[in-house]
């Protein structure tokens, strides 16, 4: 049986390329600075983001934890929104691990925080409060339906940080999947953060790795803190190699994911027992959610996983779908077959 899996982009496997690549790449010392196609990896990353440098890390959560240790002291405050995969699903390390306060807003359902809440948020000087010295965004945003920010919602927060002389820093895992969305250069979205995370092990297929990108600067003392936090590694040019592969030639195919995308969400929405607003779905991901009359929640996984098709369930009723590249637009027809035929029990 063929495999569906929808579970995350996560779950993507390396093309021939990125292997023969990996298998060919010219490798040193990356901790000693040696490794030349980790340098030409950085190089191009910061270049793709128009910033002066780039960091690999092993994982986006390394590399969220990294930048935010190096924006902020211990006892410092990091303004987010509640919603964010920092808050939420990175084991509370910039609290645990950087002595960092969260001060969780509220996301709006485009994944954006409103203007006036971030201003709000920031907190006025008193012997009594923390003090606030980061705004953290997350694009495209993960749990709200991946929807991209716009490059004129990163300009107004951009002059809204620099008048309170704050910095910003983007969770940019999906960045390129906004991009391509948004039909705009992905400098336009990175411009007006500080400092930006991406992620190659998602859409862009490659097997590992994650890049921070900022001034040269902030990458020297980042640096400091990826060795502190296990993330200084010795050849791995051989995972830098797909991961230019990932930025030279898979960027633009994330389209197909989108597409791929809204057409299961459109085939979802017509389906009783099933509920989601396809206008929402953005880029690849779809929330949706399952009649707990038509199909118990632990029915209805079991029912999928039986057919051959993987999916997530984040809390009983409420399912996510995550379209890429091994999921192909003719296996669509049977993930909306199997869901009608499950739903009507």
């Amino acid at each position: 049986m063929d495999i569906i899996d929808l579970r995350s982009d996560t779950v993507t496997q390396p093309t021939p390329n990125m292997r023969k690549a990996m298998a060919d790449a010219e490798v040193g010392d990356d901790v000693l600075d040696e490794d030349p196609s980790l340098i030409r990896l950085q190089e191009v990353a910061a270049e793709k983001l128009g910033k002066q440098a780039a960091l690999f890390v092993p994982s986006g959560t390394m590399g969220n934890l990294a930048s935010l240790l190096t924006h902020c002291n211990r006892g410092e405050e990091v303004i987010l929104g509640d919603r964010s995969h920092i808050f939420l699903n990175e084991a509370g390390g910039l609290s645990a691990l950087g002595g960092i306060h969260p001060n969780a807003t509220p996301n709006r359902e485009d994944g954006t925080i409103s203007l006036e809440v971030l201003e709000n948020s920031i907190r006025q000087p008193d012997l009594h409060h923390t003090v606030t010295r980061l705004i953290c965004l997350e694009n495209t945003h993960n749990y709200c339906n991946g929807s991209p920010l716009t490059p004129d919602y990163m300009e107004a927060v951009g002059k809204l940080a620099a008048k309170h002389d704050l910095k910003i820093h983007l969770d940019g895992a999906r960045i390129f999947n906004a991009a391509v969305a948004l039909e705009t250069d992905v400098r336009n979205l990175a411009r007006p953060a500080d400092s930006v995370m991406f992620c190659l092990s998602k859409g862009l297929s490659a097997p590992v790795g994650s890049l921070i990108c900022a001034d040269a600067d902030f990458i020297a003392r980042a640096k400091k803190y990826r060795k502190m936090l296990g993330g200084g590694m010795r050849q791995a040019g051989h995972l830098a190699a797909a991961g230019l592969e990932a930025l030279e030639h898979l960027v633009e195919r994330l389209g197909e994911d989108h597409a791929n995308a809204g057409k299961l969400a459109n085939g979802l929405a017509n389906i009783k027992g099933v509920e989601l607003d396809p206008d929402l779905v953005k880029t690849n991901i779809i929330f949706f959610n399952v009649d707990k009359n038509s199909v118990s929640p632990e029915a209805f996984l079991s029912g999928m996983e039986a057919a051959g098709i993987k999916i997530l369930m984040l809390e009983p009723g409420t399912f996510r779908a995550v379209l890429n590249r091994g999921v192909k637009e003719n296996q669509l027809d049977m993930v909306l077959k199997t869901v009608g035929k499950l739903v009507a029990g």
